[in-house]
């Protein structure tokens, strides 16, 4: 302890000691009793800090006069506990291990009798026994020794393959320089964020102010260690796309920790994965370390037990992930550290293991990886996450002049690349840079005067290996292509080795794997790499990688261009695009990288010749692989691509060199690329450049949160097509903006630019500022959130002129100050462009007009620039939230008052106060505004309120104040000066006595006063008073929320008088009473004007008064006549409501006393004022006083039984009520009118509970009156005994009256009861009943004793009893003409019975049923309920689609002698036939008029039947059979029958499927209709032949009216024929010639017959094939049609022409009622 660099090393491992010890301070007091007795121990024993007693008892130890005792116990220390390794190591150098003193010989007799008491996990091996001291020493020291010999291997096994003076990649053997080995440069490594990688599957948008994916420091390589916290497993992620030089990195690490440039570690291990991946079998961690890294050369136990007691300083690298075939899964117990390390596991399970800290915990793991091949489970455990970016311009310099150190060339080569944008772009990734080098070089050396270089990558790939067998086998340039024959089939079978690698996810071959020949070649090369791998069991074997895995991909794609194996389906499966996005890794990703790129790449056209020669296929084959990428690249290009993929194709066209494929891209990309949060590279600008500019369209393209690099920003210069450039990102700063604005101008069609989220200060600016000024067309500027200040904010303002074109600039997020604000409205005043400055908070933008101040040509033509360009007329300012103070006002105020063109100042949020705000108001004369002054949030009070009240007053352009501290709202209103100018120079002719100077400017103008939340209590009222008192021209005053009270309401009553201009009054929410209520009820019934008052006491409360116009000036000279003077006689409807004001008796009649002397009230509303009986008996006792009421309306009041009493009877009380409604007991409506001649009184009662024994009162009352037209009595509760009740008051009423009894409870039996009504009472003329859900009862009354009577019966469902008494009854109601029963649930037999019952001595009687029975029913039996009926059958219908049957039969039925029938009946032998009722329908249709039958099927016996019987109806009129199937057979016997009805006058059979022959049956049966008026004949798909025969049939039937020919597929081949019929149609009214083929030629020949029919009135011709030609003509012949009323052209192409020719005729067509 005497050495002072011993004693300082413990006084700093001190506290380290304490804390370790602290965890078994029971084994420390033990080893204090034993070495100290004579000390009294006991004493730190009741210490409850372990720390603090520890701390005390290693003092005592320490001072302890023998020097020995605290050596031995250093010694047991070292011994028994397991110490980091850097404190053992001070422990032992203090302890004087490996010298036995006496002392020391005395207490390990000691610690033989006391065995070691300490708790911690000792990590000892079986071989190591702890029954003695000296053993347990010998164990540690050999640990030790083993553990450095070991190290010191590594370090020479490191310093023989990465050393200064090796390749990077040679093996031992290898004398030939590959393509990759050069030595290692420096790379550009950057610390990204985890968060931003960890389950992020997809592109997704970042504000402004997100962080940025990477940090924008630099790190170095000794970056990667530092600061990784101790006792935990630190994992670093180092990402690199392939050609980063990731391997090249791994190798440097551990070159530099063979040099000791990494103390931290003691032992490293280095492991690749493409090695693992030969590894099948489970194995130990020690055999991974050992057995596949370096095995030491004596001890491993005791090497590994080190490494397990000091894992913190072992660093563990694993390379190339990406490579790895197995799947890394979390382990099955992720946090758990008792995992037996020679346990044997796989592969996957040993990595995941660490990554996890089970195995080896406290290590240091450094994994590489490819960014897309990240699995989930790793990333949990990152602690450092980086990725290498590779070169910058600096870094391929250096490495130029490495490469070129040796060669004269050097200069040349560096010069070649810096001129060369394209070219560097490539090498910023180390590989290609390394590519570029050996080509330039080779390429220098044959000719350093003519350099003509590779254009893309994969051009470079193809010249790489060109040269490498040019250089190998000593050629020159001109032999490189013919030379490709000779290596032909080597070059082949490489290509197949690297597409199956790729297939197999394989880049490490074994010897057997890769074909002799190939081999040799390929070595002989330079392309693969030979070296010494481990299997499986340990045994060294040859391995064979290629040089790099980028060749690997770009010999497999040759292999897919140029194999005959790969057909055209697998050659398409191949080609996909690659995400550059970092994808969670559920499953294995894709093995490839750049494949798709290549494929590209060879497609192009200057590949052709090289891969035709190495096919040995000639052109042609070689273009049609190339197409079908082309094809390909085609179809991948959709407006949904997002921004990387669209780097990826990009990059493809790029590699194509196809100037028409890319335009097509370009196109197809939706004119817009976004790209956020991933690195651009040089080369994926100049690829993005190369699309854009192949782009027939204007562009738009944005970049968020993108690293790229500056140099490459000239790119965009070329870029002429964009019109939307948007950068965003915190990195981008003064250099980004310098380098930028260079190339801004170039850009020709920009007009938008954003450069926001940046950290911009004056130099940037004035840099951008200069460029914005060139750009000719730039509209819209964003500079958002650039961290710029006062100086950097005032000096954009330069911009306001400069930019020509511009339309906005945004500033927000800026560095906004009070003098930066004051600074841009200063300049938005002067600016004539300027159109709206807006800022709020961090939020500042600037609207132009986007109009140049002073083009070229103005100037060349010598214009003065106020003649080409008008000043802006308005200016927007809105100042929201920026802190501004009173000292600020009158600033603000002096800069308003320069400005002329305001139309909006809103100056909300700030905190000018009252002093601010009465310096602006002083001001506010002086200013030109036309729109609203917002000081809404600046701390006002009633003064302010005040001073803008007053403002009113002293500034006639002021049109509107609204202002509440409530609310905390103030805002002026104004009007140009110029306007209210002009209305005050207007000259009125009035008398004097209608205006005054002061009325006169009020009719300028309507005025606005909103004060409300204001309290306005004591001396503030009456001040408000006195100064609404000097504001008479205000229109609307809206004082609500203010807590008038009464006593307020009484004063601003008594202003009303005084303010003549007043519109309205609001005085809402100002806890009014009763009292308050008649006192502006009594200024309703003085202020004649008032012309409405609503007044609402409920919560919250509602007061509005509203005036009409008091003076109507006649105005002189052009303005005559424009209005007219009202006299004052003049009474205004006027009107009263009243809601939630609960009033007694004696209130109604306060109230009605004063309503009473109002002139001209009309209509009066009462709502929720619980008004009782004797309330509403005062009421409407003085309703026959308001001579001018017409309305009156109590509602939500409940109303008693004697009050709905007293509201029924209240047309007899006062005889100008014409309509009382009273709804659900608790609503009234009455109606007035005004003359009492024309009274037709209507009464509802309608949901009012109105039962039984209230009917006979009612009834009382409606007996009083002649007048009554209408009873409602819905929805009450008369029941069966009511309704009785109320038909024997039936016969007293002498009226016509309609009465609803719906909703009544009314059964079958009080059903019987009305039909009985029906039959007794003459009065009652109609009984509609259904019982169905919505219950309807209808009676109609007539006034007349016998009228026709009519019963509507439906849903009545009577049972037998009941249809009974119906059928009973029916026979007494002789009236009866129209009886129709509606899905009664009657069956067949009922139907007989019932159409039996009725009978009348003359007259006409309509029987119809509609049941469901009624569409399934034959012919026959229908026929026969026909039959049943008592007289003369008059028509027949039969509609099967509604299931109705209705008979129409006259009376008197004549008596016929029974011989005459059986003679007739005999004739037509229809006993024969089978239809023995057919005498009984001849006998009963003898008389019949019409046939109505729809949807009949009808046999041919029926049809024969019906044939048979048309001969027997010589008054047969009407035949209609729609929809009808019949059979050929039975239409040749209907077409005979027709041919015998001499007296038809309609006929329609549309819809009926009789085919051609049936067709020409029927209008064979047409000749000789002299009296046929209408004929329909729709949807019967008419042929020529069958169309002009029923032409000339037409012809012969002179009174023609009505002709349907719809949807029968004419041409205009038959319009000749037709139009010829028509000319002598004179009768004829109505055409429908619609849904046919009829064309120009056709409707222009019906144009020439339309002249001809005089008393035409409608024609259809819509959905035709008119075009406009004969659509003209057709509308040229309308113009003599007098009559015509309904036109239809529509679906027709008759074009523009026609409907212009058409307005020209319409003025003529006087009656045209409908037009299509």
């Amino acid at each position: 302890m005497d050495d002072p660099s011993l004693q300082k090393a413990l006084h700093n491992a001190w506290p380290q000691l304490v804390d370790f010890l602290s965890h078994t301070p029971e084994w420390v007091l033990q080893k204090a009793k034993q070495l100290l007795p004579q000390v009294d121990v006991s004493q730190v024993e009741g210490i409850a800090n372990h720390k603090e007693k520890i701390s005390l008892v290693l003092d005592m130890l320490r001072r302890s006069a023998d020097a020995s005792i605290f050596k031995y116990f250093m010694q047991s220390v070292c011994m028994e506990c397991n110490l980091p390794m850097e404190l053992e190591i001070i422990c032992m150098s203090v302890s004087g291990e490996g010298h036995v003193t006496p002392v020391q010989e005395d207490f390990e007799e000691t610690d033989a009798q006391f065995p070691s008491t300490s708790t911690r996990l000792e990590r000892r091996r079986p071989w190591s026994s702890p029954s003695t001291s000296n053993n347990g020493k010998q164990s540690k020291q050999q640990r030790l020794d083993s553990a450095e010999r070991y190290r010191q291997r590594i370090i020479t096994a490191m310093l023989q393959r990465y050393g200064a003076n090796k390749s990077g990649e040679a093996t031992e053997g290898e004398t030939r320089q590959s393509a990759f080995s050069q030595a290692f440069v420096n790379l550009v490594i950057r610390q990204s964020k985890a968060c931003k990688i960890k389950g992020k599957a997809k592109e997704e948008p970042i504000a402004l102010h997100d962080g940025e994916e990477y940090s924008d420091a630099t790190m170095r390589l000794s970056d990667l260690f530092k600061n990784m916290p101790s006792g935990t497993t630190n994992v670093i992620l180092l990402l690199g796309k392939p050609g980063m030089g990731k391997t090249r990195l791994v190798h440097k690490i551990c070159q530099q920790w063979a040099e000791g440039m990494l103390p931290q570690y003691q032992l490293i291990f280095l492991f690749e994965f493409r090695q693992l991946n030969l590894i099948s079998r489970r194995l130990s961690l020690r055999e991974l370390l050992f057995d596949f890294f370096l095995h030491p050369e004596g001890c491993p136990d005791a090497v590994f037990e080190h490494l397990l007691e000091d894992a913190r300083h072992a660093l563990l690298i694993f390379d190339g992930m990406d490579e790895f075939v197995g799947n890394v899964k979390q382990p099955s117990f992720p946090n758990s550290r008792g995992l037996d390390h020679l346990k044997s596991l796989f592969v996957s399970e040993l990595f995941a293991s660490l990554c996890h800290g089970n195995l080896l915990p406290g290590c240091t793991m450094l994994v590489t990886t490819r960014p897309k091949m990240l699995p989930n489970t790793l990333l949990k455990t990152v602690t450092l996450l980086a990725e290498i970016w590779g070169f910058d311009r600096e870094k391929v310099e250096e490495y130029t002049r490495y490469f070129f150190h040796c060669n004269a060339l050097k200069n040349q080569a560096i010069a070649c690349l810096k001129s060369n944008s394209k070219l560097l772009g490539m090498c910023y990734t180390p590989a290609l840079c390394n590519i570029v080098c050996l080509c330039l070089e080779y390429l220098l050396l044959q000719d350093e005067r003519r350099v003509q270089l590779p254009q893309t990558v994969t051009q470079f790939y193809i010249k790489m290996v060109l040269i490498f067998i040019c250089k190998s086998s000593k050629l020159s340039e001109a032999s490189e292509e013919a030379d490709m024959s000779q290596h032909q089939a080597a070059i082949a079978s490489l290509c197949e080795l690297a597409f199956k690698g790729l297939e197999e996810k394989k880049v490490l071959f074994y010897a057997g794997e890769v074909p002799e020949h190939t081999r040799n070649f390929a070595l002989l090369y330079g392309l693969l790499l030979a070296f010494k791998v481990k299997a499986s069991n340990g045994s060294s074997q040859d391995g064979y990688t290629f040089v790099h895995f980028s060749f690997q991909e770009f010999f497999a794609a040759l292999f897919l261009l140029t194999s005959k194996t790969i057909d055209d389906n697998c050659l398409r499966e191949k080609f996909f695009l690659r995400s550059k996005w970092i994808l969670k890794k559920e499953s294995k990703m894709t093995f490839t990288e750049n494949c798709h790129v290549f494929l590209s790449g060879l497609s192009s056209q200057a590949c052709r010749q090289f891969l035709s020669s190495l096919a040995g296929q000639n052109k042609s084959w070689i273009q049609e692989r190339q197409a079908i990428i082309t094809q390909m690249l085609r179809k991948l290009a959709t407006a949904s691509l997002t921004g990387p993929k669209v780097v990826e194709l990009c990059h493809c066209v790029y590699e194509t060199q196809d100037l028409g494929l890319a335009q097509h891209v370009g196109a197809q990309l939706n004119f817009s690329y976004q790209f956020r949060n991933f690195r651009l590279m040089p080369l994926d600008m100049t690829n993005l450049a190369f699309v854009i500019n192949s782009s027939p369209n204007l562009v738009s393209l944005g970049f968020v949160g993108c690293p790229m690099e500056l140099e490459y920003l000239d790119v965009l210069a070329s870029c002429e097509n964009i019109k939307n450039l948007s950068f965003q990102s915190r990195r981008y700063g003064n250099e980004f903006a310098a380098v930028l604005s260079k190339s801004l101008p170039k850009i020709k069609c920009l007009t938008t630019f954003q450069l926001a989220g940046g950290n911009i200060t004056i130099s940037g600016l004035e840099d951008l500022l200069r460029a914005f000024a060139d750009c000719q067309q730039l509209e819209d500027i964003n500079l958002q959130d650039n961290r710029m200040k006062e100086q950097e904010m005032i000096k954009i303002i330069e911009m306001f002129s400069t930019v020509e074109k511009l339309k906005k600039i945004d500033l927000s997020h800026n560095k906004i100050s009070a003098n930066t604000i004051l600074a841009f409205c200063r300049a938005a005043a002067i600016s004539p462009n300027v159109t709206a400055l807006h800022i709020r908070k961090n939020t500042l933008t600037i609207n132009f007009t986007g109009r140049s101040i002073k083009s070229g040509r103005s100037q060349h033509l010598g214009i003065n620039e106020e003649e080409t360009v008008p000043r802006a007329q308005t200016l927007k300012l809105r100042l929201q939230d920026c802190q501004l103070y009173p000292q600020h006002a009158k600033e603000i105020a002096t800069i308003l008052e320069s400005c002329s063109h305001l139309s909006e100042i809103d100056l909300s949020g700030n905190n000018l106060g009252d002093e601010g705000c009465r310096k602006l108001v002083e001001m506010l004369s002086k200013m030109s505004i036309s729109g609203p002054l917002n000081l809404n949030n600046n701390q006002l009070s009633l003064e302010s309120i005040f001073c803008l009240l007053h403002s009113m007053k002293i500034c006639p352009n002021i049109q509107k104040l609204e202002a509440s501290l409530h609310q905390k709202t103030a805002v002026l209103t104004l009007a140009n000066k110029t306007v209210t100018d002009d209305s005050h120079s207007r000259t009125y002719s009035l008398n004097e006595d209608q205006l005054s100077p002061d009325k006169e400017r009020m009719l300028a103008t309507s005025r606005k006063i909103c004060l409300t939340g204001n309290n306005f209590q004591g001396e503030d009222l009456k001040n408000l008073c006195l100064a609404l008192r000097s504001c008479r021209n205000v229109t609307e005053l809206d004082l609500s929320n203010n807590s008038l009270v009464d006593l307020g309401v009484l004063k601003v009553a008594e202003l009303l008088p005084d303010m003549k201009a007043l519109h309205s009054v609001i005085l809402n929410q100002n806890d009014i009473s009763l009292d308050g209520v008649f006192c502006l009820v009594r200024s309703f019934s003085t202020l004649k004007q008032m012309t409405s008052i609503h007044l609402d006491l409920g919560n919250p409360q509602s007061v509005h008064l509203s005036f009409g116009d008091r003076f109507r000036p006649k105005l002189t000279g052009e303005h005559e006549g424009e209005l007219l003077v009202c006299p004052q006689h003049s009474v205004l409807a006027r009107r009263f409501s009243l809601r939630d004001c609960a009033m007694a008796p004696q209130d109604v009649v306060r109230l009605f006393g004063i309503l009473n002397t109002c002139s001209g009230l009309s209509e009066i509303n009462f709502s929720r004022n619980t008004l009782s009986d004797q309330g509403i008996e005062q009421l409407l006792r003085f309703l026959p006083h308001l001579h001018s009421l017409k309305f009156l309306s109590i509602r939500n009041n409940p109303f008693s039984r004697s009050c709905i009493f007293l509201l029924a009877n209240s047309f007899n009380l006062c005889e100008r009520i014409c309509e009382v409604e009273v709804r659900s007991s608790e609503n009234a409506f009455l109606h007035f009118v005004d003359s009492q001649e024309s009274r037709e009184i209507h009464c509802r009662l309608i949901d009012c509970d109105i039962g039984q024994d209230d009917i006979k009162g009612l009834c009382v009352i409606f007996e009083k009156s002649g007048c009554l037209v209408e009873l409602d009595l819905s929805g009450n509760c008369l029941g069966n005994d009511g309704l009785r009740c109320l038909l024997e008051h039936l016969p007293r009423i002498h009226i016509s009256c309609l009465m609803k009894i719906s909703h009544n409870g009314i059964s079958q039996d009080g059903v019987l009861s009305l039909v009985n009504a029906l039959a007794v009472y003459p009065n009652v003329a109609e009984v509609h009943v259904s019982l169905c859900s919505e219950e309807t009862l209808v009676i109609t009354l007539a006034s007349e004793n016998n009228p026709q009577k009519i019963l509507r019966l439906k849903q009545c469902n009577f049972q037998t009893e009941q249809l009974a008494q119906l059928t009973s009854v029916l026979g007494k109601c002789f009236a009866l003409t129209d009886f129709m029963l509606a899905n009664n649930g009657l069956t067949l037999s009922d139907a007989e019975a019932l159409f039996r019952a009725p009978r009348k001595l003359t007259g006409m009687l309509r029987m119809g049923i509609e049941e469901p029975w009624v569409k399934n029913e034959s012919l026959v039996g229908l026929l026969k309920l026909a039959v049943e009926v008592q007289g003369n059958i008059m028509e027949v219908m039969i509609r099967r689609e509604t299931s109705l049957f209705v008979v129409e039969q006259g009376f008197p039925y004549p008596a016929e002698k029974v011989e005459s029938v059986v003679s007739r009946l005999h004739q037509c032998e229809l006993e024969a036939k089978g239809v023995p009722f057919l005498p009984k329908i001849i006998e009963k249709c003898h008389q019949l008029c019409a046939l109505n039958w729809s949807e009949v099927e009808l046999t041919d016996p029926e049809v024969a039947t019906i044939s048979d019987a048309l001969l027997h109806f010589p008054t047969l009129k009407r035949l209609e059979l729609t929809c009808c199937r019949i059979s050929p057979f039975g239409i040749e016997h209907l077409a005979e029958a027709l041919n015998r009805c001499q007296a038809i006058e309609e006929i329609n059979i549309s819809k009926c499927n009789f085919g051609i022959d049936g067709l020409s049956a029927l209008v064979n049966a047409l000749e000789g209709k002299l009296h046929l008026k209408n004929i329909t004949l729709g949807f019967l798909n008419l042929e020529s032949r069958s169309t002009l025969k029923l032409i000339s049939k037409l012809s012969t039937m002179p009174l023609l009216r009505r002709l349907v020919l719809n949807n029968n597929n004419l041409g205009s081949e038959v319009c000749l024929h037709l139009a010829e019929m028509l000319k002598n149609a004179i009768h004829m009214e109505e055409i429908n010639l619609s849904y046919n083929e009829i064309e120009d030629a056709g409707v222009k020949e019906i144009a020439t017959a339309v002249p001809e029919m005089k008393n035409l009135k409608q024609i259809d011709l819509s959905h035709n094939s008119i075009s406009s030609a004969g659509g003209r003509c057709f509308v040229e012949a309308l113009a003599g049609s007098q009559q015509m009323q309904e036109l239809r052209l529509s679906e027709n192409n008759i074009g523009h022409k026609t409907v212009a020719k058409l307005a020209t005729v319409l003025p003529s067509v006087h009656h045209l009622k409908v037009l299509q």
